[in-house]
């Protein structure tokens, strides 16, 4: 079985289409059905359905596309390997990220680690809500994530990279957006927009910890997957928000940000691994990340733990 039929069959499972998939792998059309017919003779079984105007997966196809990736992955690192020599860190570590505290690391993690061990792939993971990171983690499905703390798994060990001040967003016609600070309690009657209480977002268990603390229990009247449509809602009017630094680079005409009266308060951000059990490559990336993003000082105010 040849690895060039196996990659023959990932890259037709993704487009469906002989042309498609025969220009990507820059041979010629009936090259391309070859490969396949060998392939399945190989297996003993038929993997796609053609018609004049169709391709699809059989079950057989379902059934295999999934081992023939991981196959495909693992050639790819023994590649890396064989060209890079035996002293080299050779591995795939998958990162899970999400917000824009984690996506703004991304850039300069994937470039120090391409220029300090070559031999090791990212593969990124979108979470959408970094809260997910920790359990992630703890199963398995990454080896690496970025969340806010507290992080409450007790096989996941976490270090602070930053440190997130919470802002008020508001819209800029709102009677508040002129004050330099806006108190928590004079928020109390507003209607709150957040992300949704069920995917375990650390910002709206903020919200809610620090309305509870001013006296009163936010009404959340619109809930938002993500900080760009939260302050977007806001900017339109729908309500007000409890944000964080690090996404005020995101500006809607209508949308202004205040700080919070009293001491600043914040949100650490860590990144996250397993405590047992980290591989060679894993180890590899959390010692470049430390290199260039060690832990801050202790920041004057509050942080929310």
């Amino acid at each position: 079985m040849h690895l060039k039929y196996l990659r023959a069959f990932a890259v037709l499972a993704e487009e469906l289409h002989f042309g498609r998939a025969a220009e990507r792998l820059a041979v010629a059309q009936p090259q391309l059905s070859v490969w396949i017919r060998r392939l399945e003779q190989d297996l003993g079984v038929v993997l796609f359905d053609r018609t004049s105007r169709t391709v699809r997966l059989t079950d057989a196809g379902h059934a295999v596309h999934g081992p023939i990736l991981k196959t495909l992955e693992s050639a790819s690192l023994i590649e890396r390997a064989a060209m890079l020599g035996s002293s080299a860190v050779v591995g795939q570590v998958v990162v899970g990220y999400a917000g824009a505290s984690s996506r703004d690391v991304i850039p300069p993690l994937a470039k120090a680690v391409r220029a300090a061990e070559p031999g090791i792939e990212l593969k990124l993971k979108s979470l959408v809500y970094g809260g997910l990171a920790p359990a992630q983690v703890s199963t398995g499905a990454i080896d690496i994530g970025f969340a806010r703390l507290p992080v409450r798994d007790k096989d996941v060990l976490a270090r602070v990279f930053a440190y997130e001040r919470i802002l008020v967003a508001l819209p800029e016609d709102h009677p508040l957006a002129g004050a330099e600070t806006v108190a928590l309690k004079d928020l109390a009657k507003e209607p709150f927009v957040a992300f949704p209480a069920t995917v375990g977002s650390n910002l709206r268990d903020a919200t809610t910890r620090l309305a509870l603390e001013a006296g009163f229990s936010p009404r959340v009247m619109q809930e938002a997957p993500d900080s760009y449509a939260v302050l977007s809602l806001v900017a339109a009017g729908v309500g007000v928000s409890l944000t964080l630094s690090s996404v005020t680079h995101i500006n809607p005409p209508g949308l202004v940000y205040r700080e919070l009266a009293g001491p600043p308060t914040y949100l650490a951000v860590a990144v996250v691994w397993r405590d047992q059990g980290v591989g060679r490559a894993t180890q590899a990336v959390l010692d470049i990340f430390e290199q260039i993003m060690p832990t801050p000082a202790y920041p004057p105010g509050r942080i929310l733990s």
